[in-house]
């Protein structure tokens, strides 16, 4: 955990129109930090805080299972309601790490459109989790500092065109996808190459190629500073950041959307929570339609159609939902197959 905030609001003209004191309660939220961090907590924390009087211990992780698995075979559950990328969800929703969520009982869009009609289908597909934010691992660059500018996810991989250090996330989710594409795999065979061990040899022979230039990090925080700071030229990062970058801080950064791995996260909790009750109340109101729509401020896209209506029209070009045909969704299924032992082989191929 890199950061903790604790977030302390009232709501007494609320505690006072309804004749009395609420007992005010205390939950942990855990996400990404940085830029997204800061939006979810803007638009979906503090008005939650300040409508309940509630508590919240606001936490960052690195993703992956591993500390939610911990804390539940422990039985020592640190963590209530957790941003999960879908990438993880179907393994620790299928190695029972989380708790089976009532979709039924999710308010109607702003519109008065059901909630199932109104989430984008892919959004419930888990019964662990409640979609929050469509999302897309991309590769970006600095305008003022690279010649000739990269434009497909060979270039990333093409060391004597586009000589530098790549920055990359340590892990083998999106590298693999990656490193098969660059190799001249079709998008759409992807997967079905990856399952294969000559199709895992071929996707490691590749990342070989750039494997002595590579800068790896924990934390996508960490990759608009790679950028900034010259510690790598080409650099992987959840596109929000690189836009935040770009739009709140004036970087020279440009966005590649070729190959793009797109995915959704969603809020999930972790299993034996005893804050159950409060993180679904929690879940209920960060996935209605106008918090969801403030996710808009670091270009994710919304999962319920009903929070359009407060979307500034100009900033559509910079969703993933955009770049779509340029992308390859990324299959949980698939990482909840493979995950661990595609996940054992990368560390191994990392030593090596």
């Amino acid at each position: 955990m890199k950061r903790t905030s604790r977030l302390l609001a009232g709501a007494t003209a609320m505690m006072l129109a309804l004749g009395g004191v609420a007992q005010a309660e205390s939950v942990t939220l855990v996400s990404w930090g940085g830029a997204y961090g800061a939006a979810q907590k803007k638009h979906m924390v503090d008005p939650w805080v300040e409508m309940t009087g509630n508590e919240v211990l606001f936490e960052d992780y690195s993703g992956g299972v591993a500390e939610m698995k911990a804390q539940v075979e422990a039985g020592n559950i640190q963590w209530d309601a957790v941003d999960i990328e879908v990438i993880d969800l179907e393994r620790a929703c299928s190695e029972g790490l989380l708790e089976v969520l009532d979709h039924s009982d999710l308010p109607d869009g702003d519109d008065g459109t059901p909630a199932a009609d109104d989430f984008i289908p892919s959004a419930l597909e888990s019964e662990c989790g409640v979609g929050v934010i469509v999302w897309s691992v991309i590769f970006a660059y600095n305008t003022e500092t690279e010649g000739e500018a990269p434009t497909m996810i060979a270039d990333f991989f093409d060391l004597e065109k586009f000589p530098g250090k790549r920055a990359m996330r340590k892990r083998p989710q999106v590298n693999m996808e990656w490193a098969l594409i660059a190799d001249g795999v079709s998008k759409d065979e992807v997967y079905d190459v990856l399952a294969t061990e000559e199709g895992q040899a071929r996707a490691f022979a590749k990342l070989d190629t750039i494997k002595d230039d590579i800068v790896w990090f924990d934390s996508w925080s960490q990759a608009p500073q790679l950028l900034n700071d010259g510690g790598a030229s080409l650099v992987q990062s959840a596109n929000g950041r690189i836009y935040a970058a770009i739009a709140d801080d004036g970087k020279p950064f440009k966005i590649v959307w070729d190959a793009q791995v797109y995915d959704l996260d969603v809020w999930s909790i972790l299993k034996g929570s005893p804050k159950k009750d409060i993180a679904w109340d929690f879940i209920k109101f960060a996935t209605s339609s106008k918090p969801l729509a403030g996710m808009i401020d670091v270009a994710y896209g919304p999962t319920r159609k009903s929070s359009d209506a407060y979307v500034d029209s100009s900033i559509n070009d910079s969703l993933p939902s955009a770049h779509v045909d340029e992308g390859l969704k990324a299959d949980g299924i698939f990482w909840a197959d493979y995950g661990e032992s595609l996940g054992e082989a990368f560390n191994e191929w990392l030593l090596k």
